[in-house]
């Protein structure tokens, strides 16, 4: 299977019921710390204001956050990686109509509330430590 250039980039338009499926693996063993980057992006050029911004650090933690007018929101983080070391992934973001639901491998893992509309979201980018073989919008 082809693979995607990284950093991706997605033109994507986002309503309540939108699901961004986001399949990969990452480029290196986990205790080289590799890291997995999604960023929901307002503007087609910028990055000024992000929706939703999902970090996974592979050695020990997951941040989201969201950022308005260049400045980082309150982050939440957790140390629950439900990511396989070695392993192919399925990250699914579902937007509900409060908050991002994210899934792995088709298991609710994590959720964001909406600090931003979702239906102002442009761009999907995605980046970081990783090889992509799909990036859908259903």
């Amino acid at each position: 299977m082809e693979c995607l250039p990284v950093p991706y980039t997605k033109y994507v338009s986002l309503s309540v019921g939108s699901f961004v499926k986001i399949k990969g693996t990452f480029v290196m063993p986990f205790n080289m710390n590799p890291e997995l980057q999604v960023d929901f992006l307002t503007e087609a050029e910028g990055n000024e204001n992000i929706a939703f911004h999902f970090r996974v650090y592979c050695d020990n933690h997951v941040v989201m956050n969201s950022r308005q007018g260049g400045n980082w929101e309150e982050e939440v983080s957790t140390s629950v990686i439900s990511f396989e070391d070695g392993q192919p992934f399925e990250l699914g973001i579902l937007v509900l109509s409060t908050e991002y639901q994210v899934t792995v491998n088709g298991h609710q893992c994590y959720t964001f509330p909406h600090r931003i509309d979702p239906g102002s979201v442009k761009m999907i980018q995605v980046w970081r430590d990783v090889s992509l073989t799909s990036v859908t919008v259903t």
